[in-house]
């Protein structure tokens, strides 16, 4: 769905290679309830953004989030799979109403 390529670094690997100052957590595991259809490609996503996670036979999606970017993506990852359409919408608006 998100290809990388080596000239097409995700934005998150950039933020680590430049050492961005950017606010750390203590490296936590969440258990993120998604449909078990849904996990599956939230996981493959949260790997290509080089986030840890990994899928227990239990039916979870477990996710270490190391800092506010993982956190931030994960949110932006597991959104785009369980929001309705109308909810993105309102999202996108909230975010050009900030700007």
């Amino acid at each position: 769905m998100y290809p990388l390529s080596p000239g097409n670094p995700d934005i998150n690997q950039i933020d680590r290679e430049q050492n961005c100052s950017v606010p750390e957590i203590h490296p936590a595991i969440h258990v993120v309830a998604v449909s078990r259809i849904d996990r599956w490609q939230i996981h493959n996503r949260l790997q290509e953004l080089m986030i840890p996670c990994w899928c227990p036979n239990d039916g979870s999606l477990r996710v270490q989030i190391r800092d506010s970017i993982d956190a931030v993506l994960l949110r932006s990852v597991v959104q785009q799979f369980v929001a309705s359409r109308q909810e993105m919408v309102n999202w996108l608006e909230r975010c050009w109403d900030v700007g």
